[in-house]
C-alpha cells in the first residue's frame, strides 16, 4: 500500500453527509459492488460502492501518512520549481546518499548499480545502524540528522530533502501596516486625476494617519523609507511609473476573468474605429497643412479590412456610413497592383473558384463581407442618428463597447499600431505619436493631399496587410499553423459555406444623409442652394404623405462629398431620380460642402454682394482649373478633379462620373508623359525637376490671399 491511497474494506471509516461511518460489509451484486455502513448510533445504511467514493458527500479517512487534499506541505513539483540549478544539484546528491543507506545503491536499486556498487560499508546484511554510522562519518553530519533525511525522503521523496524555505515577506520594509495601507489608499484616490509627486502622497499620508489614528499612535516612516515603500505598492497600484492614461487604463480592468466575443465565421463582426494619423496631409480645398483621421472597418473573424476613410481634421457620420457601405461595394483595385491584391467582383477567394481568371473586372480592392453585428464606441459619429438607422435598414446590430475600454476593440486598435509603425513612419510629415517623438517642422515636408494618403494606405493594406501572417489567427485544430487576413477568409468560406452579398443595385443612396425639404416652385433648397430637376414636376404642389420632422417635407438623400446634386425616390415607380444644383459648375466634377464654403469665403471677401455662382467661379480661377498656367497648377487642377465621393452611387440614368488614378506614383507619370509631349526636343528639362519646387510656395501664397 503507497501513501496516495487507502484500502477500502470492512473497518474502513468514512465521512458521510457530517457523520463517521465504518464498513461492515462488502457485497458484489449484479447491478455492482454495494456496501454497509454503520454509524455511530448503530443504525445501518447501505449504499453501492460508486456512490460512497464518487458521490461528493462521503469522504475517507485515512488511516496513515500520506497527501490530502488540505495539507499544508508543498507539492513536489513547486519544492523543486522553487529552487535554482546548484540547490537542485545539491537535493540530488543527497537523495542519492539516502538510497545508499537504504538500499547499498545510490540508484536505489541493483539493476542501476554502478561499478564500485555496492561498497563494502553499504552491503545490504550490514545492519541499518551500521550503515548510518558510516554515511554521518562519510558526509561529516550527526547521525540525528541523517535519519532526519531518511525520514523526510521516505515520507515525501525528494523534495523532502529540499532546504525549507519559509513564505516571502509582504515587506522588506518596517513600516506600519497601518501606514501603508493609507498610503495605498492615496494612490488610489489619484487615479482619475493628474499623476501627483512622490512627496504629495507621502505628505498626503502622513497627515491622513494623524488625523485617523491620532499623533505618536502609528509611527511614522523617514522620508527615504518611505520613498522605497511607495516603490513596492507600484506593483499593486501603478501611479508613478506610467502615464496616466495608461494607469487609469490598468485600474480600469476588471477583476475576475477576461472575456471577449469570439467570432466564428467572417461577418459576424465588424470592429470599426476612428484615429488620428500621425502624418500631416494637404487639404485639396483650402490648400492648407491639415491633421487627417483615418476611419477603418475590420472583420474580427478574418482581421481583413473592409473600408478604409482618410478624413481631415474630424469624422463625420456620413464618412462612417461610407466605410461601412465599403463591406457591401469595396472599391475597385489599383491597376497596377499585383494579381493576389486583387480580389475577384463577387468576393469569393480564388481557391474556392474553378476559373478565376474568366471573369471581368477590373477586381476589388477588399473582400465582400456583410456584417452582422457592428462593435463600436461611444463616439459621437457611432452612435449619431444616421448609422444607427443605416444599421436598423440594414439588419445590422450594434454591439457599443464598454466606456474607455480599448480592449473590446483590439484587433483594431492593434492595427493602428501596425500601421504606424510599418508604413506611416515612412512617409514625409511623419510627425510621431506624440509631442515627445516629433520631429523640427514636420509639416515643411509633408506633400501628400489627403486622397493620396487614402490611396497609399488602401493599397499597403491590400498588398502588405492582408498577406502577411498574423499572430492573432490561429486554427485550433492545427496549432502552430502561420495564417493571414487573406487565407483566413478563405477558411472561413469553407468553414461557413456562404457570403453574404447586397441584394440592391441603389444600396448606396441609403448610406447618405437624409434632409427634410418642402418641394418649392423653383425646386428643393438645402444650404442656400437650389436643386431642380425633371423628376420633380409632377411633384410641386403635391401634398407630402410622410409625416416627418418638417410640415409638408420630402425626404432628400445628400451626399457631403459632392452637392452638386442630391437624389430622392420617387413613390409610385421607386426608383431613384437625381437633382442637379442650379451653380454646378460642371457635370464632371464633383464640389464639396467645405469646397464650397470656402469659396463663400473668398466670394465675401472680394466682392461687395457675392452669390455662389461667383463663389465658385472665384475659386475655379484661382486655382486656375481651366488654363494651369504653372505645372504646379496642373498638378493641383489634376488632383482635385480626381476627388471623388466617398460613397460610389449608382448613375441613377446619367453618366458616370470620371475618376483619375488614386495612386501618386501613376499621377506623376501621366504628368512627366505630358510634359515630355509637351517640350520642344532641344530645350533641356529645367533645374529642380518636374515638381517645380521653386514656384509652390509663392502659388499656395497667392491661392490664399482673401483679395
Amino acid at each position: 500500500m503507497t501513501g496516495a491511497g487507502t484500502r477500502v474494506g470492512v473497518g474502513t471509516r468514512f465521512r458521510y453527509d457530517g457523520e463517521t461511518v465504518e464498513v461492515v460489509e462488502m457485497v458484489s451484486t449484479a447491478a455492482g459492488n454495494e456496501v454497509a455502513l454503520k454509524d455511530g448510533r448503530g443504525g445501518l445504511l447501505r449504499l453501492s460502492l460508486k456512490e460512497l467514493l464518487f458521490s461528493g458527500r462521503a469522504a475517507v479517512i485515512p488511516d496513515g501518512p500520506g497527501p490530502v487534499a488540505d495539507d499544508l506541505e508543498e507539492i513536489a513539483s513547486v519544492v523543486l520549481g522553487r529552487m535554482d540549478d546548484g540547490e537542485r544539484r545539491k537535493v540530488r546528491d543527497r537523495a542519492e546518499h539516502v538510497r545508499e543507506v537504504l538500499t547499498g545503491y545510490r540508484s536505489g536499486t541493483a539493476e542501476l548499480a554502478r561499478d564500485d556498487e555496492p561498497r563494502p560499508e553499504y552491503f545490504p546484511e550490514l545492519s541499518a545502524e551500521a550503515r548510518y554510522a558510516s554515511k554521518a562519518a562519510e558526509l561529516g553530519v550527526g547521525l540525528r540528522t541523517l535519519k532526519r533525511w531518511v525520514a523526510t525522503f521516505r515520507a515525501h521523496g525528494e523534495a523532502g530533502l529540499a532546504p525549507k524555505k519559509g513564505p516571502a515577506r509582504k515587506s522588506q520594509l518596517a513600516v506600519d501596516a497601518r501606514w501603508a495601507e493609507t498610503a495605498l489608499e492615496v494612490m488610489v484616490e489619484h487615479t482619475g486625476e493628474s499623476k501627483p509627486s512622490r512627496t504629495m502622497v507621502i505628505e498626503r499620508t502622513r497627515a491622513r494617519v494623524v488625523a485617523r489614528f491620532g499623533p505618536d499612535v502609528v509611527p511614522q516612516p523617514s522620508r527615504a523609507t518611505a520613498f522605497r515603500l511607495l516603490t513596492e505598492l507600484e506593483n499593486r497600484h501603478p501611479l508613478f511609473r506610467l502615464s496616466a492614461k495608461r494607469n487609469r487604463d490598468i485600474a480600469a480592468r476588471p477583476d475576475g476573468p477576461y472575456g471577449k466575443l469570439r467570432p466564428t465565421r467572417p461577418g459576424e463582426y465588424l470592429l470599426m474605429d476612428s484615429t488620428r494619423l500621425d502624418v500631416f496631409a494637404l487639404d485639396p480645398v483650402t490648400l492648407r497643412w491639415v491633421q487627417a483621421e483615418l476611419s477603418v472597418g475590420m472583420d474580427w473573424y478574418t482581421r481583413c479590412i473592409t473600408g478604409i476613410r482618410v478624413t481631415p481634421v474630424a469624422t463625420k457620420a456620413v464618412d462612417v456610413s461610407a466605410v461601412l457601405y465599403q463591406a457591401f461595394r469595396p472599391r475597385p483595385s489599383g491597376r497596377d497592383w499585383p494579381r493576389d491584391a486583387v480580389w475577384p467582383e463577387h468576393g469569393i477567394p480564388r481557391s474556392v473558384l474553378v476559373d478565376v481568371d474568366a471573369v471581368d473586372g477590373p477586381g476589388l480592392a477588399s473582400p465582400v463581407i456583410v456584417p452582422e453585428t457592428l462593435v463600436v464606441d461611444h463616439g459621437k459619429v457611432y452612435v449619431s442618428e444616421h448609422l444607427t438607422s443605416v444599421c436598423r435598414r440594414m439588419g445590422i446590430s450594434i454591439q457599443p463597447a464598454r466606456l474607455r475600454t480599448g480592449r473590446d476593440k483590439g484587433p483594431v486598435e492593434r492595427f493602428f499600431r501596425t500601421l504606424r509603425e510599418d508604413l506611416l513612419q515612412a512617409l514625409p510629415g511623419y510627425k510621431g505619436p506624440d509631442i515627445q517623438g516629433r520631429g523640427e517642422r514636420p509639416e515643411a515636408e509633408a506633400f501628400f493631399y489627403l486622397d493620396e494618403l487614402e490611396a497609399i494606405i488602401r493599397e499597403w493594406v491590400a498588398v502588405v496587410y492582408h498577406h502577411r501572417p498574423h499572430a492573432g489567427l490561429v486554427d485550433g485544430g492545427v496549432p502552430g499553423l502561420r495564417l493571414s487576413p487573406a487565407t483566413m477568409f478563405e477558411h472561413g468560406v469553407a468553414r461557413a459555406g456562404y457570403i453574404e452579398a447586397p441584394r440592391d443595385p441603389d444600396l448606396a443612396f441609403e448610406f447618405l444623409q437624409t434632409k427634410w425639404r418642402t418641394i418649392q416652385h423653383y425646386g428643393v433648397e438645402i444650404g442656400r442652394r437650389r436643386y431642380n430637376g425633371p423628376g420633380l414636376t409632377r411633384l410641386k404642389g403635391v401634398r407630402s404623405p410622410y409625416r416627418g420632422p418638417v410640415k409638408n417635407g420630402w425626404p432628400f438623400q445628400v451626399d457631403p462629398d459632392d452637392i452638386t446634386r442630391i437624389y430622392f425616390r420617387d413613390l409610385d415607380d421607386r426608383r431613384w431620380h437625381t437633382l442637379r444644383w442650379e451653380h454646378a459648375p460642371t457635370t464632371e466634377m464633383p464640389l464639396s460642402e467645405d469646397a464650397l464654403a470656402f469659396a463663400r469665403k473668398l466670394g465675401a471677401a472680394k466682392y461687395r454682394y457675392p452669390d455662389d455662382r461667383l463663389a465658385v467661379a472665384d475659386l475655379l480661377e484661382r486655382w486656375s482649373l481651366g488654363l494651369g498656367h504653372s505645372l504646379a497648377e496642373r498638378r493641383m487642377a489634376l488632383r482635385l478633379s480626381r476627388e471623388h465621393s466617398a460613397i460610389e452611387l449608382p448613375t441613377a440614368g446619367e453618366p458616370p462620373v470620371p475618376t483619375l488614378p488614386s495612386v501618386r506614383r501613376a499621377l506623376g507619370h501621366e504628368l512627366e508623359a505630358d510634359l515630355g509631349r509637351a517640350r520642344p526636343p532641344d530645350q533641356a528639362e529645367p533645374e529642380g525637376g518636374d515638381d517645380d519646387e521653386a514656384d509652390l510656395d509663392d502659388f499656395y501664397a497667392g491661392a490664399l490671399d482673401d483679395a
